[in-house]
């Protein structure tokens, strides 16, 4: 109802593609370049279609490229456990979060 812009479209699995049925109107647009239809393998190849990024692979030292999908999340991982580490360190031993004031 809002029109097409020939920015949407749609992921499906490519194993579904021989048994897609689709409406003239969807076939149309397909065939103009006003509607996509990505048919794809791995959820990797999803989010480099969505978000427009690669999702990068380890290199020969085990990093990911700092532009890539990888990357980001890895950083956001370490971030995670990194506060997960600090706030383990400042608990005393039977569990209990230390005091940083005097009572």
């Amino acid at each position: 109802q809002r029109g097409l812009t020939a920015e949407q479209g749609v992921l499906i699995p490519k194993s579904n593609v021989k048994n897609l049925m689709l409406k003239k109107a969807v076939r149309d647009a397909v065939e103009e370049g006003q509607f996509n239809i990505y048919a794809i393998q791995t959820v990797d190849e999803g989010m480099e279609i969505l978000t427009d990024k690669e999702m990068g692979k380890r290199d020969a030292e085990g990093q990911f490229p700092e532009a890539s999908i990888n990357y980001m999340v890895e950083q956001k991982l370490n971030h995670f456990a990194n506060i997960r580490r600090e706030y383990a360190s400042s608990l005393k031993p039977n569990g209990q979060k230390e005091n940083n004031y005097e009572a």
